[in-house]
């Protein structure tokens, strides 16, 4: 049976320790973070106040002890192009290289690998540094006019040795004179089996990503400007805003959770479970962090042979597994440009309809999300309580829940729905069933629980807000305890092994009496 977690997290404050790797490439040390055990050989300190009481020494063997550094967040992002840039991988393995391309304004540049977690608080660790780079404007984006798509062609600026770098979820930072950015690169863990594994949904950041006036959503005239929209988006181009796509305001306060919490763990993104097949084998569970809408075949395949041999599952987002992409090859590798034509005409129509990038439910080959997630995508925006109807559930053991209970602002913006309309798994238990309106028209939000005859277990939230409830997100009180204890509760019986055969779903749909279809397209005639 599954301890109830929660008041065990409350007093655990430890640091983190993760997996050291081999001896790092001759460029520039991974410095050692005060107090911590160094990860590299021996560095100048970086010239930054952010850093100035960084040392460095040899490498020793075993785990790399990382602590906070208050000074990893932004505090002068400057104009627009002031410095930018992009990683021509978004993953690596520790020891591989990745190359970094910058574009800046400034003569000078320098750039600093954080990686984000839990380190006695959510925040950064400083695992390596690098300055005194001459700065270099580069050419403009290019734009492809069959498919709207922007893209760089900038050179390679530095290569980043990654041998002594933990396996997580980085932001590397580049500082200049007249600016700071983000770039997110993700240090894969070189194995999974036995792990509870991290998914960052790279394709979803992309999709929403409007660096160079297109995204898969707008034009140049911003979000009304559907027809000029992209139908294809390239990995090679800065992301817009701070440039740290979807990590810092949908990813980190999971991920720092998890660490927190101890359980084991492995770090990969979405390209990862389209490119590698074995990726989770031998995995106890494969969680997907937050909004991850953007699914190849080959990714959807993975997560279901994974589930299918006994690998638990969790959506902590609501809209998963919605748009069915392709991706294809740019000059920089493989898998750097992500395809959807959504429902205007993808030229593999007739010629490949499995393929075809329209909705996962929606025809040439309809294949309903719900088949996989349990839940099914209905409306947004939303921004509601959830409320909790079956407190009696073990994800909610140890966190004080009642019948009723309301926790304010977790559901939104957009939300799933357990819709016995569509294909649904039969054993299916909705843990919280909450009242919305979208676009006037009233319906229900829906957090469930199913389990397969593998063992595994499958975890929906309904909601893409969440991990809003969780304290590293800085949630407190009762919403902090509810949502920290259910996500505690699910990744130690995660950890532990097929879930579902541990806890299996307690069937109650039928006394929710859940509307056969969607009420919001009811309405509207669709």
């Amino acid at each position: 049976m599954v301890r109830g977690a929660w008041g065990a997290v409350i007093g655990s404050l430890a640091s983190l320790a993760v997996c050291g790797a081999s001896q790092a490439p001759a460029m520039r040390a991974a410095p050692r973070v005060a107090g911590t055990t160094s990860a590299g050989p021996t560095s100048a300190a970086p010239r930054t106040s952010s850093t100035d009481r960084v040392r460095s020494s040899r490498a020793q063997a075993g785990p790399v002890q990382l602590r906070l550094d208050p000074h990893w967040r932004i505090t002068h992002r400057g104009p627009d192009h002031a410095i930018e840039g992009w990683a021509d991988h978004t993953s690596v393995r520790p020891g591989e290289r990745v190359g970094l391309h910058v574009s800046t304004t400034a003569a000078t540049w320098e750039v600093t690998a954080y990686r984000m977690g839990w380190y006695g608080a959510v925040g950064g660790a400083l695992v390596w540094h690098r300055a005194g780079l001459r700065g270099t404007r580069q050419p403009p984006a290019r734009h492809d006019g069959p498919t709207s798509t922007v893209r760089t062609q900038w050179p390679t600026s530095l290569l980043l040795p990654t041998g002594q770098w933990p396996p997580g979820a980085y932001l590397l930072r580049l500082d200049s004179p007249s600016g700071q950015r983000f770039v997110p690169l993700t240090v894969r863990s070189p194995e999974t089996a036995g792990r509870v594994v991290l998914v960052d949904g790279v394709t979803t950041w992309q999709a929403y990503n409007a660096w160079g006036g297109y995204s898969l959503y707008q034009g140049p005239a911003g979000k009304a400007d559907f027809a000029h929209r992209s139908t294809a988006v390239s990995f090679d181009r800065p992301y817009d805003g701070d440039g740290s796509g979807q990590l810092l305001t949908l990813d980190l306060p999971t991920i720092a959770h998890a660490e927190r919490l101890g359980v084991p763990l492995a770090y990969v993104t979405d390209i990862d479970l389209h490119m590698d097949p074995t990726v989770l084998v031998g995995a106890r569970a494969v969680v997907t962090l937050a909004h991850d809408e953007y699914w190849s075949s080959a990714m959807r395949l993975a997560v279901t042979r994974a589930r299918d041999t006994g690998v638990n599952v969790a959506f902590l987002g609501a809209n998963a597994v919605f748009r069915h992409i392709r991706l294809a090859r740019t000059r920089y590798g493989p898998d750097r440009l992500e395809v959807n034509y959504k429902r205007l005409n993808d030229p593999l129509v007739g010629v490949d309809d499995a393929e075809v990038t329209t909705d996962w439910r929606e025809p040439p080959v309809p294949r309903p999300e719900s088949e996989l997630t349990g839940v099914f995508y209905e409306c947004n925006p939303v921004d509601a309580p959830l409320v909790v109807t079956d407190p009696g559930s073990w994800l909610f053991a140890g966190t004080g829940a009642g019948a009723g209970l309301r926790l304010p602002h977790l559901v939104g913006p957009e939300y799933d729905r357990v819709n016995p309309g569509v294909p649904t798994p039969r054993r299916i238990e909705v843990l919280s069933h909450s009242p919305v309106r979208c676009r006037g028209v009233p319906s229900f939000s829906d957090s469930a629980w199913y389990d397969v005859p593998s063992g595994a277990g499958v975890f929906a939230s309904g909601s893409n807000w969440f991990a809003r409830g969780l304290p590293e997100a800085g949630a407190t009180g009762v919403t902090a305890r509810v949502v920290g204890g259910m996500l505690s509760n699910l990744l130690l019986a995660f950890a532990a092994g097929p879930a579902g055969a541990a806890h299996p779903a307690q069937p109650n749909l039928a006394g929710l009496h859940e509307y056969a279809g969607d009420p919001v397209a009811a309405a509207s005639g669709q």
